[in-house]
């Protein structure tokens, strides 16, 4: 009847009815047919229907597939005929998918996007650009439940690291002082224990390349200066600063993930009063003072001081003097930032808890030991309070309906994903878990699954903007009202009601996540003003506001925002961050500097930071302030810009959009 028929690229080929006769059958099949025959007799039907329609004239594959659904329907076959539109939506999906991952390959070949501010321009990093966004595309399409996948698609939640869903995990607590001790196998022979400061730090920044190496996220050392005191027991403080500077060298040139970044990394220190120990801090807090070759601001290691009474808070305490030093250096660097261990939520594990760069928070642990060292985020997933609440349309019961909806939605998924990362091997992660970083994998062979060990991980499900939610529901965010600030409290306190109930349900650590904007502020404001408009005060910026955070553009005291997102740490298991900005470094009033890290402790936070601008003219060295374009001491228009944006460090030349818009909207707290 028919000779020809035109392909969705154009192309006219040889019309072949079986075809028609297959996609029906299959259909049937899918919900429990049998029979061929009456696929065959629909199939006559489907021809005699285009042969009406078009009349001779040549039609596409769409138009019979159209055809088909309308003869299904039609002759009384209407659960088959929704297998066959579901498959057929599904296939139309998969070749957009093709299509989109075609003009994402166009755009990478030109840069590497910025979604993640410290991947490189090099052609290595274009390349795993490349793979990441077909990873993307096939987990979405083929891999993630349907209700998943679109949930992800249309912004209700964000799935992050998607590209890695099923390959690895996301960031560990390396046990370095096991490693340092035992040596180790980067997997092209063995290293053995090193005996002086500077090939244990050398070793050091080589481990956190190769487990980084191994996984998505961030890597840590819990306890740097406790693990590495026994190498510099011996060693003057001459000796001991060399190995720390050769250490920030490292970590800030040493690539990984095949020449695409260097190592995401963190150091936790300022407890341990040991002289050895104490002279490993003091002299990395130096070294990193110094910064690198000509000055410039290092961007890793995120140095981690732990603040805690009786050990450094105080004047009689031990370890003042590294408190004062890690004040000063922050004051000029940026870095440290500054954890509380007597928080409420902290002060109960004792000498444990220690934090990553981005915020994240390992410590309780209902299959395992509670320990922090061979421990780490699995995965974790985030929630647009914004969209709910732009939905509920100021009626809160409808927004806590929606919101535990998600919640539910979100910690399904999170399971998904543990089972699909519960099937890798040993051999899949060769060194976090071939090398025993990871706790109870040394117990482990090559071929075994590494879902034993794992289940001391977290999962966690985080949540965006709740300063945008808080206006949509109530004209105000946290900030400017209290009713709107007790409204936010319920808000985060029944999501961490719905984890811990998660995690009676799965028998997992389910956590709760104060998620940090990496790649995912702009993404959800763009898709919620595509579909709901511009609503002042919740989709009329580029980006949704970090976690729990004040809008940055809102001007208000120091102290006094402090005060205010304080109070939401504890809910946040699985990490928190809080920052206070100001327009230059504060290297000349360091009482002021203190006063702030002092109430941030009082204020039960428990990791905080201060911003400011850090620039650096290439030129001439020039390190300060620089509002303009051009260096004011020797007119270079090459100024690296270093800034804080979430939880590491970056150059703003490597922010995407929607972080450059939130910087000129950043203000200096009084």
């Amino acid at each position: 009847m028919f000779k020809v028929i035109r392909k969705r690229d154009g192309r006219e080929v040889s019309f072949d009815e079986v075809k028609i006769t297959d996609a029906i059958f299959k259909a049937a099949r899918a919900v429990g047919g049998e029979d061929r025959q009456t696929a065959m007799e629909l199939t006559i039907e489907v021809l005699k229907m285009l042969k009406k329609i078009y009349n001779g004239n040549v039609f596409g594959v769409e138009e019979v597939q159209d055809v088909v659904e309308k003869v299904l329907i039609e002759y009384g076959h209407a659960r088959t005929a929704k297998a066959y539109i579901l498959h057929r939506d599904r296939r139309t999906r998969m070749r957009e998918a093709k299509g989109d991952l075609m003009d994402a390959v166009e755009e990478i070949l030109e840069e590497t996007n910025r979604e993640n501010a410290n991947i490189s321009n090099s052609p290595s990093a274009k390349m795993l650009q490349i793979a990441s966004a077909a990873s993307k595309k096939y987990y979405l399409t083929r891999l993630i439940p349907e209700e998943m996948s679109q949930a992800h698609l249309r912004g209700d939640i964000h799935i992050h690291d998607l590209d890695f869903y099923g390959k690895t995990l996301t960031c560990v607590q390396i046990p370095l002082g096991k490693l340092l001790t035992g040596g180790f196998n980067t997997g092209h022979g063995y290293i053995r224990a090193p005996k002086r400061p500077t090939s244990a730090t050398a070793l050091a920044a080589i481990v956190l390349q190769s487990s980084q190496n191994d996984m998505h996220g961030g890597q840590s050392f819990a306890f740097f200066d406790r693990d590495m005191a026994p190498f510099v027991e011996d060693a003057d403080d001459f000796e001991t600063y060399q190995a720390m500077e050769a250490l920030i060298y490292n970590l800030n040139s040493m690539h990984s993930r095949a020449g695409a970044q260097v190592p995401f990394s963190s150091l936790n220190v300022g407890t341990e009063t040991g002289e050895a120990a104490r002279r490993v801090v003091r002299n990395l807090l130096l070294a990193y003072e110094a910064g690198l070759g000509r000055g410039e601001n290092p961007i890793f290691p995120n140095i981690i001081f732990r603040v805690k009474k009786g050990i450094n808070l105080n004047p009689e305490d031990p370890n003042y003097d590294l408190f004062q030093l890690a004040i000063k250096v922050a004051s000029k660097r940026l870095n440290p930032t500054f954890s509380f261990m007597d928080s409420s939520f902290n002060s109960e594990y004792g000498d444990q808890i220690s934090y990553m760069g981005c915020r994240t928070r390992v410590m309780a642990n209902r299959r395992g030991p509670v320990v922090t060292d061979g421990r780490g985020n699995l995965s974790f997933t985030t929630i647009n309070l914004p969209r709910l609440a732009i939905r509920a349309e100021r009626d809160l019961d409808e927004f806590f309906r929606q919101l535990s909806g998600v919640m539910d939605l979100t910690t399904r998924q999170l399971y998904h994903r543990f089972t699909v990362q519960a099937k890798l091997r040993v051999r899949d992660m060769p060194f976090v878990m071939g090398q025993g970083l990871y706790i109870g994998s040394e117990n482990l062979r090559p071929d075994e699954s590494i879902e034993s060990v794992i289940v001391n991980g977290t999962l966690s499900a985080g949540f965006i903007g709740l300063a945008e939610a808080l206006v949509a529901l109530t004209g105000y965010h946290h900030g400017q009202n209290e009713e709107s600030r007790e409204l936010g409290h319920q808000i985060v306190a029944f999501m961490k009601k719905k984890i811990d109930e998660a995690c009676d349900q799965f028998d997992l650590n389910y956590t709760l996540l104060a998620t940090p904007a990496e790649g995912l502020s702009g993404r959800f404001v763009r898709l919620d003003c595509k579909e709901y408009g511009i609503i002042p005060g919740v989709t009329n910026k580029d980006y949704y506001t970090n976690s729990f955070h004040v809008p940055v553009g809102y001007s208000m005291n120091s102290f006094d925002k402090i005060s205010v997102e304080g109070p939401f740490h504890k809910y946040c298991n699985a990490g928190h961050i809080s920052y206070v900005e100001m327009s230059a470094p504060p290297i000349n009033n360091l009482e002021a500097m203190e006063a702030i890290i002092r109430h941030m402790a009082a204020s039960d936070m428990g990791y905080a930071a201060v911003n400011f601008p850090v620039d650096f003219c290439t030129g001439c060295n020039h390190l300060g302030v620089i509002n303009q374009d051009n260096c004011p001491s020797c007119d270079s228009h090459n100024i690296r810009r270093v800034r804080r944006i979430t939880g590491y460090l970056s150059t703003v030349d490597r922010f995407n959009d929607s972080k450059v818009s939130e910087l000129k909207d950043r203000t200096p707290h009084s």
